[in-house]
C-alpha cells in the first residue's frame, strides 16, 4: 500500500491559488434544530429570568396575554371569577411579555445578543454558550426586545435571520427591559399554571431576584417575594481539609442564613379545568409538529419533576371546591442556607482549555449553597402540610443541582445545592462529566460541595449539643440522662436523614462524588454524632443491640436514632466511622467501677447467653470475668466481703444443695444464677458445685471462724451436722464410685456422726439396734439420713470381732478343753452361729479378717495327727465322705452339717470347700503312685472321672500340667502328662507314647489328644527319616492321614527334607543303605521314558498322596525336562535310544517356548548348550552316484532309493546349526551345514535361542548381461507370470502370502538380456558356489520393485524360484515346482485338472462389467432427471418470458424517468438483474461437500475455484466463459453491435441441455479397433477471432502390446524392433504405473476403460489427442513429468494433471475446435460427473 505524506499534501493545499470559500450557516435550520430545541420545561422563562438576574435586577414580571375562543362565546356574567374561569379554560396565548428592572442593555449586551454562541465573558455571570436566549425561538418567529433608550427587531428573510434596532424616544422611553414574544401560532392553552407558579417559585432560592409576579392579561395570579436576614460566618471545624482533591479548590469561609419566601396567589392556580380547550385542539397541519413537541417537552418534564406530579395527584385525587378563583391565598417558607465561599486556583494550561470550551475564563473566587428546609418542617408530628407553590423550593425526597435554575440533576440528598460555576450541557438541563477539562472542573467543584456539607452537618451537630449544655445548665445538673438524649433526637433524625446520601439521577456520580469528600475530608475517620452522653466524636461512640445499663460509662449510640435512621447508621458502621461496642469497651466500663447487685444481675444475663450462644469466645468471655467486681452481699454473722468474679468457678444447683447453707467463696450465690439455665453458666467456664468439694470446703474450714462462724462448723455442731447429713445422703447414690470415695475419706476420720454420749467418728458409731452392749455410742437426731449412707461411712451394725473375741470367744486350751463356765466362753460352733445371724451387718473388713482368722479345729484321724490346731474356714473341707476318702482336712462339726442351713451357707460363705482342685487330685494321684498305693490312686482317679462334670474339672486346662500322674501302654511304673501321651498308634512309629488302653475312653476328660502336633511330627520325620520302605510306607500312610494339617509353611519345609529313601537296584537287600532324595526330586509310580533317568518311587496310595502333597509328581513336567535336558544331554540322548523320542521332548520344550523365556536363567544356559537335535547329510558313495548320473535322462525313478540322503543326527549348541529357510542355498552347501529339523516348530524355537537362517548366511551376487533386442519373450512371459500367479496364489494361506498378484502387476517387469550368471557365498564357512542361470530376480535400482531378468530361452523352474521368493513369505521346494507347473500348462489341461480356470481369470472382467452395468444405471437415472429439469426449465422460461415482457413495458412506459438516466439493463449474460442462473452457477451446497473430497483427492487446493485450478494446469484463462450460445463472436451478437444495440438478452442454455451434453461427450468414447492409427494434422480458422488458429499435429502409430491395466500400446511407426523392445523392457513398471492412474481418472467419469488408450512418440507437442472418441494419451508427457515422483508413493499432481487432460478430450466429443465453447466443455465435467466417484 502506497504512504501519503498527508502533512506535505494539506501543505500544497493552502499553498494553492484557488479562491477562498467561506462557510455558509442556515440560520433559520441552525435555530430550528439546535438552538430552540431545549429539553427542559419552562426553558424560555428559565433563560430569561438568569438574564434578569445577571443585569441586576430586583423583580420580574412575567404576562401572558391571551385571545378569546372563536367557538366558545364568553360569558355575559360581570363574575370576575366566571371570567377568569373561561379564560384559563378556552383562551390561547398570543404573547408573552416578560419584563425586569435592571440595567439596560449596553452596547456589547446589544452585540452579543445578535451573535450565536458569543457567551457573557463575565466569569461571574451564569451563561457560558450564548445560545440562551435563542431558545425564544421555539415558539416565537420574530421576537422583540427593548431596554432603556433602544429596541431590537428580529425578522426572517427566507433562511437568513435579520436584526433592526431603534432608538426610543423620550415618549418611549422605559426603564425596565421587557422581552415581547408572539406566539407563531394562536392554538397553544394557557399553560398549567400550578407547575409554573412552583417553577417560579424555584426560581426564588438561589437566583439574586427579590419579586417575581405572574400575570394571565390583567389578572396578577401570583406574587412572590424573598427576604433573606443578615448571613452570620461560621467557623470551620477543626480537623477538616478544606482544599479538594486536586487542589483547584478551597473553602475559605462559611456563612450561614434564613430567608423567608412569601407567595400570594389566587384560587385559580389550584384549579383545573376538567373541559378540553377546544381553540387548542383545532389548528391546521402546520402547528401539529410544534404541538406535539410542546407535548414531549411536557412529558418530558414531568417525568423529571416528580413532585410536581405528585402535588397534583394529590389535588386531583381529593379535589378542593373553589368558589371563587379570585380569592387570593398566602404563604410563607423559612430556608436554610450554609454557602460556602470558593477560591480556585488552576494553571495556565488548564486555564487556557477551560476558556476555550466555555468561551470565558474561570472564576478566581465562587460559592456554594446548600438549602435544607427547617426541622419544623420536616418534623413528623407535624399536622401542617406545606403548600403546593413550594413544593418545589423545600428538598422533600432528593433536591435538585441548581445552575441559578433547579436542573434535572438530583443531589442524592434532601437538599438543594447551587453552584452557580459548576458548567452543565448546552440545554443546561445536565452536568457536563464528559469533556475532558470540564469534567475536572465539575468535580472538583462538586467535592467542594462535599466540603460545605461536612460544615454544614458540624453545624447542626454544635447546635444540638448547645442545645443540651444549655438544657444542663438551666437545671444546675453535670450529667445527661436518658431523658435529655430522647429530647433531641427528632433533631438528630431529620440532621441525619438530610445527609443520607443515596444515588443520584441521571447522573450517579454526582453524589458519589460528593459522598465521597463528605466522609474524606476530615482528618481522622470520624463524625460528630449524637450519643447517650451527647454529641461526640462517632469514634468514641458505640452501637450496642441491646440495652447494657452495666456499662453505663461508654457513649452509646441511642436505639431511636439508628432506627429511625437505619440507612445511614449502617453505611457509618459499614465505613468503619462508628463501631459496635467491643469487649474491650466492656471490658474498660467494668473496670472503672463496682456493679451493684442488680447490675451484676443484668451483667450475668447478658454474659451468660452470649457465651453460650459463641457470640463472645472464650477469651473473651474470661477477660470480662475476671475484671468484674461487684458490692459484696451481707452473710450471717460476718461482714459483706466485694464480689471478685474472677475467683468465681461454681454456681449452686439448688436441687441438690440448699441455697441457704454456706458455701465457698469460689460459688456464686445462689442471688444471682437463679435466672438462667444451667447451660448458659457452663458457656461460662462455671461447674456446678458438686457435693465432693463443699463437703471438703466445710470440713476444712470448720475451725475457720473468718470463713465459718461456730454455729456452722459441722465436726462440733449437732444441729448444723443434721442439716449437712441429710444433704449428702440424698445425693450419695448418684454420686460415683470415686466421689464416693472422696466423701467417705473425708467424713471416715471427723467427729461428724451425732451419738447419744455425743459427735463421734463413724467407725465410733453404732446403729441404734445394737444391744449386745449398753454402753455404745448409738446414732441419734438422723431420721433423714439413709442407713446404707451411714454404713457406707462406717457406722457399725454389728459389734466388732476384737471386742467380740475379748469378751465372748474363750482361748483354746493345750489339752483341747474349755475353760470354766466363770469366764463365758463361747465354742466356734456357737461362734458361727451368732455371725451367721448378723451376716449382712458385718463389716467386709471384718469379713476378710474373718476368712483369714484360724477359728475352726479339723477332724481327728490318721490324715490329722495334729487334733488341736485351729485353720482358718477356707483350709478346711465339707464333712462328706467323699472327701473324708480322700484324705482331706475336714471341717469338725458335732453336729449333722447341712450345708443348706443359715451355718451351712455362712462356712460356704467364708470360704469352707466342697471339691478339691485338680492340681491338688493330680498330687494325690502322683504321690500314692510314687509310693506304690496303685489302690488309692486308682479311687482318687476314678473320683476325678466320676465328678468331671459335675466338679468343674472339664474347664480346667489340662495341658498346663506338669506333674506326671497318667500311666502308659506297655509300662506299669513310667507315668507321663496329658501333653506327653497320645492315643493314636500311629505316633509309635515317630516314638511317641499312647495311654494306656483302658483310659482311651476317658481321653478327651484328661485332655489326651490323638496326635502329637504336626510341626513336632515333621520335625522328628525329618530328623529320622524311615530306613525301609516298609517303615516308609507305614509312616508316609500315617502322615496321610493328616494331610488336612499340613499347611503352605510345612510343604515348603518337606519339599526340600530327604525324607523319601531311595533303594538301588530293583530288589531292597537287607543290609542295603538308602540315600534320601526330597519328595520334589522324585516322582511317583513307574515311567518307561523317564524311568532311568528320573526317581521314581511307590509307596502305595495313602503313601503316594502325602508324596503328591509334599511335592512329588507323577511324571516330570516340560519344564524339568529342559533343565534335566540342558544339564545333561547326553545322557538323555542315550536314554531315549532313538532320535524320535528325542525329538518328541524337544518338540515339547518347543511348545512352552513363551514360559520358557520367563525362567530367565534356564533360557540362558539353553542358548549355550550343545543339546540341539541337528543333522548332517552324509554323501552316497561313489558308485551310486555314477549310477545316478548315468540315469539322470530317464524317465524312471526306480533308483530314488539310492539316492535318498543320510542323515548324520548330533547334538550342538544354537549357534553350530542353521535354519534351512533356502532350499536351493541348502542343497548346494547341506554337507557342511548341520540342519535344524524341517518342521515350523522347531525353526522357531531354534531361532529363539539364536540360531541363524541359512539365507542370511548366503550372500547371492548375480551378473545380469545386456538387454536383447527382442523383447517380445519377456513381454509374453510377464503376461503369463501375472496371469498365473492368481492361480498359483488362489490356494495358499493368507498368512503365507508376502505380496499378492494385485502387487505384482505394478512392481514386476520382466527383461530379456543375453546371458545371467549366479554366485552364491556361504559366510562364515568360507564356501562358494558359481552357475550360469537362465532367469535371476533383482530389485530395480531406480524404482521400487522388481526386475526378473531372463535369457532367451528360460527355463520355467527357474523363473518360478525367482517369482515364488516375492509373492511368498517362506517358499518351499514344492512351491517352485507348482508354479513352473502352471506356467507350462495349457489353461484348459488345468481346467481339467480341477483348477477353476475360468472364474479366477475372469475376476477382472465380472468386476468390469458390474462397473458397466452400475454406469448404465446411473445414466438412466441422469436421464430421468435430465427429463424432469428440462420440465421445469420449460415452465420457468416461460413465467422469466412473461416477466420480462412485463417488465419491458414498464421501463418503456415509467413516467417520472430522468433525461439523464442511464438506460435500464433488462438482459445479457452477466450483471443482470433479471438473468436466472443455470444450474451450473447456482450456490453448490449438496455438491460442494462431494466434490471437496474429489479435490482433496487429486491434490486440488480447496480454497481455489475448481475451475481455475484445472485451467491453470492447462495455461489456460482463470475465466469461465458461458456455453454456447455465449460465445463473444456470435453472428447475432456482431449484428447487434454493429446496430449499436448493446443490451439485447441472449436465450440460456438449459441446465439438463448441459448435463445431456456433457453425458453424451462421455458416452461417445469407444476403443480404438486397429492396430494401426493415422490422422492428419490440420489448421482451423477459429470464429470467435480471425486471428487464432487451431493447428492439430500428425499422428502415425502403430499397436506395440497391451499393458498389465488392460490398456493397448502403441508407438510411432518410425521406432524400429529393437527400439520397441528396449522401450517395453526399460519402462514395462512405467507404463502400469501410468495405465493405473489414467484408469482412476477414467472411474471417475464412468468411462469405459477401452477407451482409452497409451501411444508413445519421440518428439511432437501432443500431450493426448482424441481421435473419433478414442482417446490417446502421450507416455513421454508421463515419463518426464511424473514417473518419479510416482515411483515414490506421490500421484497426485500426476492425477490431477491427468484428469484435466482428459476432461480436456472428452470436450472434444461435443465441440471439435479450441473455441470458447470446448473451454466451458473442459471445465464444467467436474460438476457433473462427480456422482460416478466412489468415496469411502
Amino acid at each position: 500500500m502506497t504512504t501519503i505524506d498527508f502533512n506535505k499534501l494539506k501543505a500544497r493545499t493552502l499553498d494553492s491559488t484557488a479562491d477562498e470559500e467561506a462557510v455558509t450557516v442556515n440560520t433559520r435550520a441552525l435555530i430550528d434544530k439546535v438552538l430552540a430545541r431545549y429539553s427542559g420545561e419552562w426553558t424560555v422563562l428559565r433563560e430569561l429570568l438568569q438574564n434578569a438576574a445577571d443585569a441586576g435586577a430586583s423583580k420580574v414580571t412575567v404576562k401572558f396575554e391571551s385571545i378569546p375562543s372563536p367557538s366558545v362565546p364568553v360569558p355575559q356574567s360581570t363574575d370576575p371569577s366566571a371570567q377568569l374561569k373561561h379564560t384559563i379554560t378556552y383562551h390561547t396565548i398570543k404573547r408573552l411579555v416578560i419584563s425586569n428592572n435592571g440595567h439596560p442593555f449596553g452596547h456589547d449586551d446589544w452585540s452579543r445578543l445578535k451573535r450565536i454562541a458569543e457567551g457573557n465573558p463575565d466569569e461571574t455571570k451564569i451563561g457560558a454558550f450564548g445560545v440562551g436566549f435563542y431558545s425564544v425561538f421555539a415558539d416565537c418567529e420574530e421576537p422583540f426586545v427593548s431596554s432603556g433608550r433602544e429596541a431590537l427587531a428580529f425578522y426572517w428573510k427566507g433562511n437568513s435571520l435579520f436584526t433592526r434596532r431603534l432608538v426610543l424616544s423620550e415618549e418611549d422611553n422605559n426603564p425596565n427591559t421587557n422581552f415581547v414574544l408572539d406566539y407563531r401560532n394562536t392554538t397553544s392553552p394557557i399553560p398549567g399554571l400550578l407547575p409554573l407558579c412552583q417553577f417560579l417559585a424555584s426560581s426564588l432560592t438561589f437566583v439574586a431576584l427579590e419579586e417575581i409576579e405572574l400575570w394571565l392579561d390583567d389578572w396578577k395570579l401570583l406574587s412572590l417575594s424573598k427576604k433573606e436576614a443578615p448571613s452570620t460566618q461560621v467557623s470551620i471545624p477543626r480537623g477538616l481539609h478544606t482544599t479538594t482533591a486536586e487542589g483547584m479548590m478551597k473553602v475559605t469561609a462559611v456563612h450561614r442564613a434564613i430567608a423567608q419566601l412569601d407567595a400570594s396567589w389566587m384560587n385559580a392556580v389550584d384549579w383545573k379545568s376538567e373541559t378540553p380547550n377546544p381553540s387548542a385542539d383545532s389548528g391546521n397541519a402546520s402547528n401539529a409538529g410544534q404541538s406535539l413537541r410542546s407535548f414531549f417537552s411536557r412529558l418530558t418534564a414531568n417525568s423529571s419533576h416528580s413532585l410536581g406530579d405528585r402535588s397534583r395527584k394529590d389535588q386531583n385525587s381529593s379535589p378542593k371546591p373553589i368558589e371563587n378563583l379570585t380569592d387570593l391565598s398566602t404563604a410563607i417558607a423559612f430556608l436554610y442556607t450554609t454557602t460556602a465561599s470558593l477560591q480556585t486556583s488552576v494553571t495556565s494550561s488548564f486555564k487556557q482549555e477551560l476558556e476555550r470550551a466555555t468561551k470565558k475564563p474561570p472564576p478566581k473566587t465562587t460559592k456554594v449553597a446548600i438549602l435544607t428546609s427547617s426541622f419544623e418542617e420536616n418534623e413528623p408530628s407535624s399536622t401542617k402540610k406545606s403548600p403546593v407553590i413550594f413544593t418545589k423550593v423545600l428538598p422533600s425526597k432528593s433536591g435538585r443541582i441548581f445552575i441559578g435554575f433547579p436542573t434535572q440533576q438530583t443531589t442524592g440528598i434532601k437538599a438543594h445545592i447551587s453552584i452557580p460555576s459548576l458548567i452543565p450541557t448546552v440545554e443546561r438541563e445536565s452536568i457536563d462529566l464528559n469533556a475532558r477539562w470540564v469534567r475536572t472542573w465539575n468535580v472538583e467543584l462538586l467535592r467542594a460541595v462535599g466540603i460545605t456539607c461536612r460544615v454544614a452537618w458540624s453545624i447542626e451537630m454544635s447546635n444540638i449539643q448547645s442545645k443540651l449544655s444549655h438544657q444542663l445548665q438551666n437545671e444546675g445538673r453535670r450529667k445527661l440522662d436518658e431523658k435529655d438524649i430522647e429530647g433531641v433526637i427528632p433533631e438528630a433524625l431529620n440532621i441525619l436523614n438530610h445527609f443520607n446520601f443515596e444515588e443520584s439521577t441521571p447522573l450517579p456520580q454526582i453524589s458519589q462524588k460528593i459522598e465521597e469528600t463528605f466522609w474524606l475530608c476530615g482528618a481522622s475517620e470520624s463524625i460528630d454524632l449524637l450519643s447517650s452522653n451527647g454529641v461526640l466524636p462517632s469514634n468514641e461512640i458505640r452501637v450496642a443491640s441491646e440495652k447494657l445499663s452495666f456499662v453505663d460509662g461508654v457513649p452509646l449510640l441511642p436505639e431511636k436514632l439508628r432506627e429511625g435512621a437505619r440507612d445511614f447508621i449502617n453505611k457509618l458502621i459499614d465505613f468503619g466511622v462508628i463501631t459496635e461496642i467491643s469487649v474491650s469497651d466492656i471490658k474498660k466500663a467494668l473496670e472503672a467501677r463496682l456493679l451493684t447487685a442488680e447490675q451484676l444481675e443484668e451483667f450475668i444475663k447478658w454474659i451468660g447467653p452470649k457465651a453460650y450462644k459463641n457470640e463472645l469466645d472464650k477469651f473473651s468471655v474470661q477477660s470480662l470475668l475476671s475484671v468484674t467486681v461487684a458490692e459484696g452481699i451481707p452473710r450471717s454473722k460476718l461482714p459483706p466481703q466485694p464480689l471478685m468474679v474472677s475467683q468465681i468457678e461454681c454456681f449452686i444447683n439448688a436441687n441438690k444443695i440448699p441455697p441457704e447453707l454456706p458455701v465457698p467463696p469460689n460459688t456464686m450465690p445462689f442471688a444471682f444464677t437463679k435466672f438462667l439455665q444451667e447451660k448458659h453458666y457452663k458457656a461460662l467456664g462455671w461447674q456446678e458445685l458438686q457435693v465432693v468439694p463443699w463437703i471438703r470446703w466445710l470440713l476444712e474450714n470448720s475451725s475457720n471462724r473468718n470463713a465459718l462462724d461456730a454455729e456452722q462448723d459441722v465436726t462440733d455442731n449437732p444441729i448444723f451436722a443434721k442439716q449437712v447429713l441429710p444433704v449428702l445422703s440424698k445425693q450419695f447414690d448418684g454420686l460415683s464410685p470415686s466421689s464416693k470415695s472422696s466423701i467417705i475419706e473425708a467424713l471416715s476420720t471427723r467427729t461428724v456422726i451425732p451419738t447419744k454420749l455425743g459427735m463421734r467418728k463413724p467407725f465410733e458409731a453404732y446403729f441404734s439396734s445394737v444391744k449386745l452392749f449398753d454402753d455404745l455410742p448409738t446414732v441419734s437426731g438422723l431420721n433423714g439420713v439413709k442407713d446404707k449412707f451411714l454404713v457406707t461411712l462406717g457406722v457399725r451394725k454389728t459389734v466388732e470381732l476384737g471386742v467380740i473375741f475379748e469378751r465372748l470367744l474363750a482361748s483354746p486350751t493345750g489339752s483341747g478343753e474349755k475353760s470354766g463356765a466363770s469366764e463365758g466362753k463361747w465354742s466356734h460352733v456357737d461362734l458361727i452361729k451368732y455371725l451367721a445371724s448378723v451376716r449382712d451387718d458385718i463389716p467386709n473388713s471384718d469379713i476378710e479378717r474373718l476368712k483369714k482368722t484360724p477359728i475352726c479345729p479339723a477332724e481327728n484321724g490318721n490324715q490329722n495327727p495334729q487334733a488341736n490346731k485351729l485353720y482358718s474356714v477356707q483350709e478346711l473341707f465339707a464333712p462328706t465322705d467323699s472327701l473324708r476318702d480322700l484324705g482331706l482336712p475336714i471341717l469338725q462339726w458335732p453336729d449333722v452339717y447341712n450345708p443348706r442351713s443359715v451355718e451351712g451357707k455362712f462356712l460356704t460363705f467364708l470360704g469352707l470347700r466342697n471339691q478339691p482342685t485338680v492340681p491338688e487330685l493330680v498330687s494325690i494321684i502322683n504321690k500314692a503312685s510314687v509310693e506304690g498305693r496303685s489302690t488309692e490312686r486308682d479311687h482318687v482317679l476314678a473320683y476325678f472321672l466320676f465328678n468331671h462334670l459335675q466338679n468343674g474339672y472339664a474347664s480346667f486346662d489340662m495341658s498346663g500340667i506338669n506333674t506326671p500322674f497318667l500311666p502308659i501302654e506297655g509300662s506299669d511304673k513310667e507315668l507321663s502328662t496329658p501333653s506327653q501321651v497320645f492315643t493314636n498308634n500311629g505316633v509309635t512309629l515317630l516314638g511317641f507314647n499312647i495311654l494306656k488302653r483302658t483310659l482311651h475312653p476317658h481321653a478327651q476328660k484328661l485332655g489326651i489328644r490323638a496326635n502329637p502336633p504336626i510341626e513336632e511330627c515333621i520335625l522328628r520325620l525329618i530328623r529320622d527319616p524311615p530306613k525301609t520302605k516298609q517303615i516308609a510306607r507305614e509312616v508316609f500312610g500315617y502322615f496321610s492321614g493328616r494331610l488336612a494339617e499340613i499347611h503352605a509353611i510345612h510343604i515348603e519345609r518337606l519339599t526340600r527334607a530327604a525324607i523319601v529313601p531311595i533303594f538301588d537296584g530293583k530288589s531292597e537287600g537287607k543290609m542295603s543303605t538308602p540315600r534320601f532324595v526330597a519328595p520334589a526330586e522324585c516322582f511317583l509310580g513307574e515311567s518307561e521314558v523317564f524311568g532311568e533317568i528320573f526317581e521314581f518311587v511307590n509307596f502305595g496310595s495313602e503313601g503316594n498322596s502325602f508324596l503328591l502333597k509334599c511335592g512329588s509328581k507323577h511324571e516330570p513336567s516340560t519344564i524339568e525336562i529342559a533343565r534335566l535336558m540342558v544339564r545333561e544331554p547326553a545322557r538323555v540322548y542315550s536314554t531315549c535310544k532313538s532320535t524320535d523320542r528325542y525329538l518328541d521332548l524337544l518338540r515339547r520344550i518347543a511348545e512352552i517356548l513363551a514360559d520358557i523365556k520367563k525362567q530367565k536363567d534356564l533360557f540362558r544356559a539353553m542358548q549355550s548348550s550343545r543339546f540341539l537335535l541337528a543333522s548332517r547329510e552324509v554323501p552316497a558313495t561313489a558308485e551310486v552316484v555314477s549310477k545316478s548320473q548315468a540315469n539322470t535322462t530317464d524317465d524312471d525313478d526306480d533308483d530314488d532309493e539310492n539316492l535318498a540322503p543320510i542323515l548324520e543326527w548330533q547334538l550342538a549348541s544354537a549357534n553350530e546349526i542353521i535354519i534351512a529357510d533356502d532350499y536351493v542355498g541348502f542343497q548346494l552347501f547341506k554337507e557342511k551345514l548341520l540342519a535344524a529339523p524341517q518342521e515350523g516348530a522347531f525353526e522357531t524355537f531354534y531361532a529363539s535361542l539364536g540360531t541363524p537362517s541359512l539365507n542370511s548366511l548366503v550372500e547371492e551376487t548375480a551378473h545380469v548381461g545386456t538387454p536383447t533386442g527382442d523383447q517380445t519373450v519377456s513381454m509374453r512371459l510377464q503376461k503369463r507370470v501375472l496371469e498365473r500367479s492368481r492361480l498359483f496364489l488362489h490356494g495358499i494361506s493368507p498368512d503365507m502370502i508376502k505380496h499378492n498378484a494385485k502387487w505384482l502387476e505394478g512392481h514386476l517387469s520382466l527383461k530379456a538380456v543375453r546371458e545371467i550368471s549366479y554366485r552364491r557365498t556361504l559366510k562364515k564357512y568360507g564356501l562358494v558356489h558359481k552357475e550360469q542361470r537362465t532367469a535371476v530376480i533383482t530389485r530395480n535400482p531406480t524404482r521400487t520393485g522388481w526386475v526378473l531378468s531372463i535369457t532367451s530361452s528360460p527355463d520355467l523352474y527357474q523363473v518360478s524360484q525367482a517369482v515364488v521368493h516375492i509373492l511368498m513369505k517362506k517358499p518351499t521346494e514344492h512351491s517352485a515346482l507348482t508354479l513352473e507347473s502352471l506356467l507350462t500348462t495349457d489353461l484348459k489341461i488345468l481346467s481339467a485338472r480341477g483348477y477353476n480356470v475360468t472364474r479366477i481369470l475372469r475376476r477382472r472382467e465380472a468386476e468390469n462389467r458390474i462397473a458397466e452395468e452400475n454406469r448404465r444405471a446411473h445414466l438412466e437415472e441422469e436421464r430421468k432427471q435430465l427429463a424432469e429439469q428440462e420440465r421445469q426449465w420449460n415452465e420457468s422460461q416461460a413465467q422469466r418470458q412473461s416477466v420480462r415482457e412485463t417488465k419491458l413495458q414498464e421501463t418503456e412506459a415509467m413516467p417520472g424517468n430522468f433525461p439523464d438516466s442511464p438506460p435500464r439493463m433488462t438482459g445479457g449474460p452477466r450483471g443482470s438483474s433479471d438473468t436466472i442462473l443455470p444450474a451450473e452457477q447456482e450456490p453448490r451446497r449438496n455438491i460442494r461437500g462431494l466434490f471437496q473430497n474429489i479435490t482433496k483427492r487429486l491434490g486440488l487446493d480447496d480454497s481455489q475455484p475448481q475451475s481455475d485450478q484445472m485451467r491453470s494446469l492447462l495455461g489456460g484463462p482463470s475465466g469461465v466463459d458461458s456455453p454456447p450460445p455465449y460465445t463473444a463472436n456470435d453472428p447475432n451478437t456482431s449484428q447487434n453491435n454493429a446496430l449499436g444495440i448493446h443490451n439485447v438478452e441472449q436465450p440460456v442454455t438449459a441446465p439438463h441441455q448441459l448435463r445431456q451434453n456433457l453425458i453424451s461427450a462421455i458416452q461417445k468414447s469407444r476403443p480404438h479397433g486397429s492396430s494401426n492409427l493415422y490422422t492428419p494434422g490440420e489448421t482451423n480458422t477459429v470464429q470467435e477471432t480471425s486471428s487464432y488458429c487451431d493447428e492439430r499435429n500428425a499422428h502415425d502409430l502403430s499397436f506395440l502390446a497391451s499393458s498389465s491395466s488392460g490398456l493397448k500400446i502403441f508407438v510411432e511407426k518410425s521406432i524400429g524392433q529393437d527400439g520397441r523392445s528396449t522401450f517395453l523392457s526399460g519402462q514395462a513398471s512405467g507404463i502400469n504405473s501410468f495405465g493405473n492412474i489414467l484408469l482412476e481418472c477414467a472411474d471417475i467419469f464412468a468411462l469405459k476403460r477401452d477407451s482409452l488408450h497409451i501411444f508413445y512418440d519421440l518428439k511432437g507437442p501432443a500431450i493426448a489427442f482424441n481421435s473419433s472418441g478414442s482417446i490417446f494419451c502421450n507416455y513421454r508427457f508421463f515419463e518426464q513429468l511424473h514417473l518419479q515422483k510416482v515411483q515414490q508413493g506421490d500421484k497426485a499432481q500426476a492425477t490431477v494433471y491427468w484428469f484435466v487432460t482428459l476432461c480436456h478430450e472428452l470436450a472434444h466429443n461435443i465441440v471439435a475446435d479450441h473455441s470458447s465453447s470446448h473451454s466451458f466443455y473442459t471445465f464444467v465435467p467436474p460438476r457433473h460427473c462427480i456422482f460416478y466417484l466412489n468415496i469411502e
